[in-house]
């Protein structure tokens, strides 16, 4: 199959900037596939005015790609789906997570191009002796059968540390339409927007934010650097975010206000209070005060309050909520009651569950 590429109307969208779900993963009480919640997680995504999902990623358990849960080509299969037979009028993008060595890495961005996928999130985990030319070797096979959004992930999680170079001549990649800044870091942050804005594609490619621990700054900031004489800038235009899997509706006001307050250039120091609280909730869904340990649960626990999963259950038996995380959830629901939007998913949780 020929490469593909995005579309005009998906080009300027990404640019402009999109919430994007990083889409968990539903299942029983018996660690099985929960379809009928998996299905309407997705159902509640594409009513909640996002600008796309990420599926196949960290939040939807990279152990779905293992024996015995076979799980990765059934949860993109019913994820293109729904988007299908959701009738959204809007531009929506379609990412698949893709991860392994190259040849891993080809076959699942080939099925995801098979479904219709209109990107690649190229995961570079778990390839810790690789070095930097391997991985842009790799990365440029994958961008050669679809777009590619390049992932900078921090290293608590499994990633790991690149250089300025690195992402210099990854920019470079034709077909590298987006990178997801996710190191939790300035430095390494600050690293990649000045490697997209020193690079000859720096109009190709969208700046999104992965960083959890700042997302309302990071969708404030212009990047500026002097390249060759010139000035240039970059924004974070939108986010790729396993926070916004939870209360999406939210997400997706917040980033319509901050796209106003840009434009206009009227951004009020009570931008920075609304950073921290949204940060200080991400803490409790995240589990920073373990190592992360909770995230996934974390994510799940508030699905599973709002009615969209019915519990919090990984396929790893061991993956579950960390001491008094349980706690810090409730407390952030206390504090922040203007950040979630149960009321939204309250009023359609019998459609996305199929009982109207």
């Amino acid at each position: 199959m020929a490469a593909t590429t995005l579309s005009p109307e998906l080009f300027q969208a990404l640019h402009e900037g999109l919430v994007i779900p990083a889409h968990p993963l539903a299942l029983d009480g018996n660690r099985q596939l929960d379809e009928r919640h998996q299905r309407a997680l997705t159902r509640y995504y594409a009513a909640s005015g996002a600008g796309g999902i990420a599926i196949g990623v960290h939040s939807t358990q990279f152990e779905i790609r293992d024996e015995p849960y076979n799980l990765y080509e059934p949860v993109l299969r019913m994820a293109a789906e729904e988007i299908a037979n959701a009738n959204i009028n809007r531009p929506f993008i379609k990412v698949a997570g893709i991860c392994g060595p190259t040849d891993q890495a080809i076959r699942e961005t080939e099925f995801a191009q098979s479904l219709g996928y209109d990107a690649a999130l190229l995961s570079m985990g778990g390839l810790a002796d690789w070095s930097e030319h391997d991985i842009l070797e790799r990365t440029k096979q994958v961008a050669a059968i679809m777009p590619v959004i390049g992932f900078y992930l921090q290293p608590s999680v499994g990633g790991r540390i690149f250089s300025f170079d690195f992402w210099l001549k990854f920019a470079e990649i034709p077909n590298v339409v987006a990178i997801k800044m996710a190191p939790f870091n300035r430095y390494q942050t600050i690293d990649v927007a000045r490697a997209v804005c020193y690079s000859s594609r720096r109009d190709e490619i969208a700046l999104y934010t992965g960083n959890d621990d700042n997302i309302i700054n990071d969708l404030l900031t212009t990047y500026r650097f002097e390249v060759g004489g010139e000035t240039v800038e970059k924004q974070i235009v939108g986010g790729l975010l396993g926070h916004w899997a939870v209360w999406t509706q939210k997400a997706v006001e917040l980033l319509e206000e901050i796209k106003r307050v840009r434009t206009n250039g009227e951004i009020s120091t009570e931008w920075l209070t609304k950073n921290v609280q949204v940060t200080d909730s991400n803490a409790a869904f995240f589990d920073p005060a373990h190592h992360f340990a909770g995230c996934i649960p974390g994510i799940h626990e508030v699905l599973r309050r709002q009615g969209l999963l019915q519990g919090i259950w990984c396929l790893n038996p061991n993956e579950t909520l960390s001491p008094g995380q349980m706690e810090e959830i409730d407390r952030v629901y206390r504090e922040y009651p203007h950040l979630n939007d149960d009321a939204f998913v309250s009023a359609h949780l019998a459609e996305w569950l199929g009982e109207e």
